[in-house]
């Protein structure tokens, strides 16, 4: 039993556990009646975990909620909606092919007789949008919109919930001009004049200090502090989010990178994003032969873009790579594995594995060319590579020829890697090689990382996870809003530093 009147919602030490993952562990967290609650955490804190678990999305592994003194369960998002509980998802939820005013009322339909009201339906979205000062024709389809005006609907179709008495926001600006912000801000401010509660998830400081009323910190999927925004700065947040403790193992290269040659040099390279605005805007960087090179940045800041442009993958980009000395002109996927490109994705399952395929056709799935002869295929050959790479990084594998499920993550990730490698990289792009896996199998990626940078492979690693990049990464570029912010080498390379220079586009409301 929790009765408190100035909480509207309490969790009770919430577990979710995943497969091979703790995402929450033992957290409480009481959200506060009337005030913008800001929850705030690293990539991977838990933060929408939590969320997922108050909007009935997904269903805590253990821990209890309570509402109006009463335990609750939310079995699905109807149970939680008929608390009066929204949620603004950071990806949308929009269906591209219906239009404004359907995607606005969907689940919350009009009937008149046997058919639907959308003359009440299209007057319904034309008040709510003129509320929000997007008067969108509600008859637009929402595939046609700009990502601004889409996130806009989105927030609509929460504001025409009439017995909302929470609405969470994960991250309801990443795609909002400063204008479209403003416009939120506004309606944030009459939703609590109205007596309900806001969860605020945001990785923009000053966006925090502005808005914000209360916050509390995740870290690692724990509960660590939660303060009034009046009270607290900048440093107070920053050594909350990354701890104290910044014992880590570093690998030291045997190679001397000082006097190492420039494998591949990136200027101003651009990345336009659809409606306006820039996904990567004047990037420079350099990698050195043999070097591990770490990208770190919080999710939206252009990393796996980067990727993206030189594999091929986004056509529209432009600037000048210059690659072995030479301008390289990235025409496509194909042609940059040609050119010594391979790339490590961060889905596995869905962008690195194909799930109907065995563990040795994933493996060698991206150098079958090389096993060709004639118009045959040289299965020894194909094979005999396989169990070179197999035994090369240690993929734990009772027979190659079992289905690509039948391991373990690790072992998958490996199998990724080695079908990269096959390809006989000379630049070798890993997007979140950790990923999903356990402590175990992330020492041996990372074993195997230091390994290949050792015998000259240049490796670029994108990793969300501090403590990780810090380890592996020769040098650090901080990327923030589609910038490069910072360029971190020896000493520099430390937690404090890295988080601070993240948010270095994205403001950062109250100095330390």
């Amino acid at each position: 039993m929790f009765d408190d009147p100035n909480v509207v919602l309490h969790c009770e030490k919430i577990d979710k556990i995943y497969p091979g993952t703790k995402a929450l562990d033992g957290v409480s967290f009481d959200l506060l009646k009337g005030q913008v609650n800001v929850l705030i955490g690293e990539n991977g804190a838990g933060k929408s975990t939590l969320m997922k678990m108050i909007a009935g999305i997904e269903q805590p592994s253990a821990g209890k909620m309570y509402m109006d003194g009463q335990e609750v369960y939310f079995k699905d998002t109807n149970a939680a909606r008929a608390k009066g509980i929204g949620i603004i998802h950071q990806e949308l939820s929009l269906f591209s092919n219906m239009t404004v005013y359907q995607n606005i009322f969907i689940g919350h339909e009009e009937k008149k007789g046997l058919f639907l009201n959308d003359k009440e339906h299209i007057k319904g979205a034309e008040k709510i949008l003129k509320r929000l000062e997007h008067e969108i024709p509600p008859d637009t389809m929402v595939g046609d919109l700009r990502v601004g005006q889409q996130q806009m609907v989105e927030i609509a179709r929460n504001l025409i919930q009439d017995d909302l008495r929470v609405l969470i926001m994960d991250e309801p600006t990443s795609s909002l001009s400063a204008a479209e912000v403003k416009v939120l801000f506004k309606i944030m401010k009459e939703l609590l004049e109205q007596g309900i509660s806001i969860v605020y998830i945001s990785h923009r400081l000053e966006e925090i200090m502005e808005i914000g009323d209360h916050v509390t910190i995740l870290r690692d999927g724990k509960y660590v502090a939660d303060a009034a925004v009046k009270d607290i700065e900048l440093s107070w947040i920053v050594e909350n989010m990354v701890g104290k403790n910044t014992e880590y193992h570093r690998f030291e290269r045997g190679i001397d990178l000082d006097h190492a040659e420039k494998i591949l040099e990136i200027k101003n390279l651009n990345l336009p994003k659809t409606g306006g605005g820039w996904l990567l805007e004047d990037v420079n960087m350099y990698l050195k032969k043999g070097e591990v090179l770490g990208i770190y940045g919080l999710l939206g800041a252009g990393r796996s873009e980067l990727f993206e442009c030189l594999m091929g993958l986004r056509p529209e980009h432009t600037g000048e790579i210059i690659y072995e000395g030479k301008p390289l002109k990235v025409a496509s996927i194909s042609a940059q594995i040609k050119n010594g490109f391979a790339l490590v994705p961060e889905d596995r399952q869905r962008q690195g594995l194909i799930q109907t395929l065995d563990i040795c056709k994933n493996t060698s799935i991206s150098s079958l060319k090389d096993y060709v002869r004639g118009i045959f295929l040289n299965n020894k050959a194909e094979e005999a590579a396989v169990d070179e790479q197999i035994k090369d990084i240690h993929i734990k594998v009772a027979d190659k020829k079992l289905p690509i499920l039948s391991l373990s993550g690790g072992n998958q990730q490996k199998v990724v890697i080695g079908k990269g490698l096959l390809t006989k990289p000379k630049v070798l792009l890993l997007d979140e090689p950790s990923r999903g896996i356990d402590i175990g199998a992330k020492t041996e990626v990372f074993e195997i990382i230091h390994d290949l940078s050792e015998r000259g492979l240049s490796i670029i690693v994108i990793s969300s996870e501090l403590k990780e990049i810090m380890a592996i990464a020769d040098r650090i570029y901080v990327l923030s809003n589609g910038k490069c912010t910072g360029e971190l080498a020896g000493d520099e390379i430390n937690e404090d530093t890295l988080v601070r220079t993240s948010y270095a586009g994205l403001g950062t409301g109250k100095s330390a």
